[in-house]
Formats: structure tokens, C-alpha cells, sequence
């Protein structure tokens, strides 16, 4: 039991550090201070240890070169003032009770500040004192505390523009999601360190107030205790009381002054890659400023009556740093920092050795725009292009079933003004070009009369329109033209690239984020899969083949425990992807039936599909079937034709063929015959009305 009740103390221990407790001890001490009697010596060395805390306070102000680099500043502040404070009621306390001893009754360093102020004179040390207070109360902590509270409300004020100006950048690919996410934590803690410092500013004032009650309270009670009770004269009691109320008032003073003052560096820093002083030696530093200050220290000193010597001593002075400056501006720099600056101000970049930075990876999406586009990605100019490219990863993301990647938009210059392109994996896939402050009146195919305009083709479908004023755009839609605006024109064909190359829009780390996706859920499901059952290269070459279909992978549940009955019998993707479509062949179905919940379908005729199964039988089990070129461009033909003429009744294009020949056809005709779906028998649910609109022959020749 001992053993265990060490063994678990010592772990207790172990868990605490020195740094841990330096917050703590500090307020047990300044608890102390305000209930217990502390000797004199010791108040010495408390005394000296605030100075040196508030120095150190103000050199570190001094140094930053951002405020939220001293992100600790207000809370450093409020343990500084309360232990000041504390310092002056321990001290009070000592005056009060041993004052009648004599000068260094509170120890000597309040002594030696007392003797220092006063200097025989306790008006002047009075008035000295007094205009200490002023300066601290009136000007410095008066003015810290307006600044910060003007930080704080613009603050605040421009975090919401802030805000959206991080994600119109993450949207544009100009920063990922990491920056992003960096960049959200430095506003937040902006906000809260300026909504900090506002507050922190009235602890300085508030202890400038005290400290002038307090002198009051130590002179007033020192004089009454030592002529009441230890029967002083009124001038020894004065003179030992007034000594020591007023330099344990400056003890007090100086660090507050000190720490005020620090605020005010904070509160008023402007944020650069300098720190203060950088900044005010390299501004100061003004050649023409410092000539005309000599000058008119010249013409003050040649005045008669006037202190000759000083005002021209400073006028030599000032002319001499300004020559320094200048010669100094004018003289090369010999060294690498003075090099390197030398050329960036003559516009030579210094030749540097080639790393993996100058490498980049292309983009997985990009849009690049003409310099003529760039007011459609400019809200200030009233460009939607950046929300309706939003719109479009959004809705595509909840259709596919998994996060489409930011799109990149850049402008380029090798392009023609008003075109852009589309851009996958570094390749273009598609591109348009647009007219900015027009209107695109499309035709869908039948309208009621023309247009004055622009004659074009529609980016995404290819069908004919008309580029229209905007005021143009009512009568346009009476005569039945659809009219999109020119950031909605290249969000749709951006829309129909996307979708169309889906597959290649998902990776490894998409696969692996839907699977931790689903594991939160099913936890046992995905873990008897990968990498047990199957690699999470083959699952996602599935998942991809799905896409390539214009598959949803929505239902992921479906999908893996699919997988996970059929892995024992098959590793390849392609026979997978067969297995994976009849488990959701509802899915599928459900965009292609009609008002009714019917299903209107072409199909082969009997001859011609039973000779496609002896083609494939003779290709092996690679099912790479090759087709006489003749019939294989009448089987195309006719399948155009068949497509067409089911789109004129107005039915979706829909071909059922039996599960062994589906894969090889869909591939066939997947570029040859679009808007062309391919189903299999076993992928229609059983319960769904089918009703056959047109046979697909093919003549073979003899």
C-alpha cells in the first residue's frame, strides 16, 4: 500500500513543472503583500525586483514588431499593477507603523529615491511628484487608453471583411487550407488581444489614481501617527513622514510610468517586419529633414541675445548625421545583406541556387482568365465568379459524394483577353470565351424570333446563342432564350468539365477521408475491408470506375459492404465496379424515370446482342472485344440514331443490355454516342415499371 501511494505521488509530482508554479508563487506573494508585515530589507529587494520587471516589460514592447508577437501583454499587466500595488499598502503599512524610526524605517531604497526627489526642499519634491502623476495619468495612460480603444472597435469592426477576404483567397487557390485555418486563428487572436488591451488600458489609470491616494493616505496618517501617538514635533514629523511618503510614492511611480508606457508602444504599434526602433532609425533618418533642421538652428543661434553656442553646436550636429546619411545612401554595401538589398532596389534579382521550391506541383483545378475577365473575380467591381465557382464545388460535392478541391483562379497572360480555360491536373479540358458586361441569350432549341447581338455557342453544351445587352434581357426571354449572365456561363461549362472528369477529381485522400468518414459510424465495417481485404489503391480505382460512370458515391455504406462480399471472389476494379452497380442500381434508376415513376428504355435486337456475347466469349476474359469495323460503326450509328429519336419524345436516353456485354459497351460508346446510359438487367430494381420505346438493329452484311 506504501509502495503504491508513493509510486502514485511521485507520478503526481511528475506531472508538475517550475514553470507551472512561477504564476501561482507570484500570486501568493502578492496575497502576502497585502495581509502580512514584510521587513524592510525585503521590501529593498521587492522594490528593486518590480523595477527591473517593468524595464524588462518595456524593452521587450520596445523590440516586437507586431503586437501579437507580446500576446501575453494584458495578462503580464494586470499581475504587474497588482504587485505595485501590493508593494504600496506593504509599504504603507511599514511607513505607518515604524515611520518614527527614521528616514530608512521602509528600507533604504525608498530612502535614497526620497532623498533624490525632495533634495531638501519637500515643496519641490511635492511638485515633482505631482507632475509625475500628471504626465503618467493625464498624457500617457489617458492617451493608451483612447488608442486602444479605438484598436479594438475598427478591430472588430473589419474582422467580417477579414473573414470573407480568407476564404475568397482559399476559394481562388491563392492559399490552402492550412494557411487559411493559420490565418483564421491570427484574426481571432487579434480581436481578442486588442479587445484585451482595452480593458488592460484602465488598470494603468486605475493605478495612477491609487497611487495618488495612497500618498495622500501615508502622508496624512504618517503625520497624525507620529505627532499622536509617538510624540514627534509637526517639523521632525513632516520631514521623516514627507521623505518617506514621497520616494515610496516615486518607488511606485517609476515602474508605473514605465509599464504605462509600454501600453502605449503596444496599443500604437503600426505592423511591420520591423521593430520600433528599426523603424524610427530608418525613418528619422532624413537627409533633407535634418538640413533644414540645421538650418534654422543656424539662423536661432546668429539671433542676438540668444545662446549662440548651443544652438550652433546643435546645428552642426544635425548637419553633420545628415551627411553621414547621405553618404552612407550613396556608398555601395559590401555585404551580402547590402547586396542583396542593392539589387532589389535596382530591379536585379540576385541569381540563386535552384531547390524543390522552384518546383511546383500543378493544380489539381485551375481557371485562368484573361486580363479581360479579371472584373468577373473583383466584388468590388460586382464579380460573381468566385461565389458562383463556390456554388459549383458545393453542389457537385453533395452530388458525387465527396469534397471537390478548391479551384485555383489565375489570371493569364498568354491567353487572349476575354477567353479562359479550364484546367485539370495541368491539362485543359475545356475552354470559352466571354464578353464581360453582356449577357449570353442561349438558344435551347426552339425560339420564337432573333436577336440583335453577338452571334456564339454556348461554352458548356455547344448549343447557339447570342451575346446581348443587359437590357436586352426580358424580351429575350419572352422570345423563350435563356439568358445567363457571363460568371453564371462559366461556372455551368466549369460545372459540366467537373463532372464529366469526376474520376480524376478523386484521389487516394479522398478515398481515405470518406472511409475515416464512414469508420465514425460503422466502425467494424471499414475495418474489415482496408487493408484487410482489399488495398486502398484498388478501392479507390473502384470508387473512381463508379464516377467514370456518373455513379454517385453518396452511399458509401452500400458501396463498402458490397465490396466486402464480393473481395473473395475478385481483386479487379473493373469486375467490382459490375458487382458495386446493381447494389445501387435504385440510385442510378431514380434519375431516369419519368413523372409517372416509369422507365422508358431502348434495347438491342436479340441477334445483334447475341452476337456481341459471342464476340466477347471469343476475346477471352480481358473482354478487350474488337468489332468488325463495319458493324461497329453501324452499332454506333444506330445507337446515335436510337438516342435521338427517344430525346425528341422527350425521355431520357436510357439502353438495357444483359450484365456480361454492359461494361464493354459502356466503354465503346462513352465518347461515341453522349447523353447515352447504359443499364443492365440486373441493375433495374425489380419493382420498377419498364416499358421498351425502340429497338436497336444493326444490319450485318453477308
Amino acid at each position: 500500500m506504501n509502495t503504491l501511494t508513493l509510486s502514485s505521488i511521485r507520478q503526481i509530482l511528475s506531472g508538475f513543472s517550475l514553470k507551472g508554479l512561477a504564476i501561482p508563487a507570484l500570486v501568493l506573494l502578492i496575497t502576502a503583500m497585502l495581509v502580512l508585515p514584510f521587513p524592510p530589507w525585503l521590501l529593498d529587494v521587492l522594490f528593486t525586483f518590480n523595477i527591473a520587471s517593468s524595464l524588462l516589460i518595456i524593452m521587450i514592447a520596445i523590440g516586437t514588431r507586431k503586437p501579437l508577437e507580446f500576446s501575453s501583454f494584458p495578462s503580464v499587466l494586470l499581475f504587474a499593477t497588482m504587485m505595485r500595488l501590493g508593494l504600496n499598502v506593504a509599504s504603507t503599512r511599514v511607513v505607518l507603523v515604524n515611520g518614527h524610526e527614521g528616514e530608512e524605517a521602509a528600507g533604504k531604497v525608498v530612502a535614497a529615491f526620497g532623498h533624490i526627489v525632495i533634495g531638501g526642499n519637500y515643496v519641490v519634491g511635492f511638485i515633482i511628484f505631482g507632475i509625475l502623476m500628471i504626465i503618467n495619468f493625464i498624457v500617457v495612460t489617458k492617451g493608451a487608453g483612447r488608442v486602444s480603444e479605438v484598436n479594438a472597435r475598427f478591430t472588430l469592426d473589419a474582422m467580417p471583411g477579414k473573414q470573407m477576404s480568407i476564404d475568397a483567397d482559399l476559394n481562388a487557390g491563392v492559399i490552402d487550407q492550412d494557411t487559411a485555418k493559420k490565418r483564421r486563428e491570427e484574426l481571432s487572436q487579434e480581436s481578442d488581444f486588442f479587445g484585451s488591451m482595452d480593458g488592460a488600458s484602465k488598470f494603468v489609470s486605475g493605478d495612477a489614481v491609487a497611487g495618488l491616494m495612497i500618498l495622500i493616505i501615508n502622508l496624512v496618517g504618517g503625520l497624525a501617527i507620529g505627532i499622536g501617538q509617538h510624540d514627534l514635533s509637526l517639523a521632525e514629523a513632516g520631514r521623516i513622514y514627507t521623505l518617506l511618503t514621497i520616494g515610496d510614492g516615486l518607488v511606485a511611480q517609476i515602474p508605473s510610468l514605465f509599464l504605462s508606457l509600454a501600453t502605449a508602444i503596444i496599443v500604437t504599434r503600426v505592423t511591420t517586419a520591423e521593430s520600433m526602433t528599426e523603424q524610427a532609425t530608418t525613418q528619422l533618418s532624413n537627409p533633407s529633414a535634418l538640413f533644414i533642421s540645421a538650418s534654422i538652428l543656424a539662423i536661432l543661434g546668429l539671433v542676438p541675445g540668444m545662446p549662440h553656442f548651443v544652438f550652433l553646436l546643435l546645428a552642426s550636429g544635425c548637419a553633420g548625421i545628415g551627411f553621414m546619411v547621405l553618404r552612407r545612401s550613396s556608398m555601395p554595401e559590401t555585404s551580402p545583406a547590402g547586396i542583396a538589398r542593392a539589387a532589389a532596389e535596382s530591379g536585379i534579382e540576385e541569381p540563386k541556387e535552384l531547390d524543390w521550391d522552384d518546383v511546383d506541383q500543378v493544380d489539381l483545378i485551375g481557371l485562368e482568365i484573361g486580363y479581360g475577365l479579371i472584373p468577373l473575380v473583383n466584388p468590388e467591381a460586382g464579380g460573381q465568379l468566385m461565389a458562383r465557382v463556390k456554388g459549383v464545388r458545393k453542389k457537385l460535392s453533395v452530388e458525387l459524394g465527396f469534397l471537390i478541391q478548391p479551384v485555383r483562379i489565375r489570371d493569364a497572360l498568354n491567353i487572349d483577353p476575354d477567353t479562359y480555360h479550364i484546367v485539370l491536373k495541368g491539362v485543359v479540358r475545356g475552354k470559352g470565351e466571354i464578353r464581360v458586361g453582356r449577357e449570353m441569350a442561349i438558344n435551347p432549341g426552339q425560339v420564337y424570333g432573333s436577336l440583335e447581338g453577338v452571334a456564339c455557342k454556348e461554352p458548356a453544351f455547344g448549343l447557339d446563342a447570342v451575346w446581348i445587352d443587359p437590357s436586352q434581357r426580358d424580351h429575350a426571354r419572352t422570345l423563350g432564350y435563356t439568358v445567363v449572365d457571363a460568371s453564371t456561363a462559366v461556372a455551368t461549362h466549369l460545372n459540366k468539365v467537373l463532372r464529366d472528369n469526376a474520376s480524376d477529381l478523386l484521389s487516394h485522400d479522398e478515398v481515405q477521408q470518406l472511409l475515416d468518414k464512414l469508420a465514425a459510424k460503422s466502425p467494424k465495417l471499414v475495418e474489415d475491408l482496408v487493408p484487410g481485404k482489399l488495398s486502398l489503391g484498388v478501392v479507390t480505382r473502384t470508387l473512381q470506375n463508379v464516377l467514370g460512370e456518373s455513379v454517385s458515391i453518396r452511399d458509401m455504406r452500400t458501396i463498402v459492404e458490397a465490396l466486402s462480399e464480393a473481395c473473395g471472389r475478385t481483386q479487379d476494379p473493373d469486375q467490382l465496379t459490375s458487382i458495386i452497380r446493381p447494389k445501387l442500381g435504385r440510385m442510378i434508376v431514380q434519375g431516369l424515370v419519368d413523372a409517372q415513376n416509369g422507365l422508358s428504355v431502348i434495347t438491342l435486337d436479340p441477334g445483334l446482342e447475341q452476337l456481341l456475347h459471342n464476340v466477347l466469349q471469343q476475346s477471352g476474359p480481358n473482354q478487350n472485344m474488337v468489332l468488325e469495323p463495319g458493324l461497329a460503326e453501324r452499332l454506333f450509328s444506330a445507337l446515335r440514331d436510337g438516342a435521338r429519336t427517344v430525346e425528341e419524345q422527350g425521355h431520357p436516353a436510357v439502353l438495357v443490355v444483359s450484365p456480361a456485354i454492359r461494361p464493354w459497351l459502356s466503354k465503346a460508346v462513352r465518347f461515341r454516342v453522349t447523353d447515352l446510359t447504359i443499364l443492365s438487367y440486373s441493375e433495374i430494381p425489380e419493382d420498377q415499371m419498364v416499358k421498351v420505346i425502340h429497338t436497336v438493329h444493326a444490319e450485318t452484311k453477308k
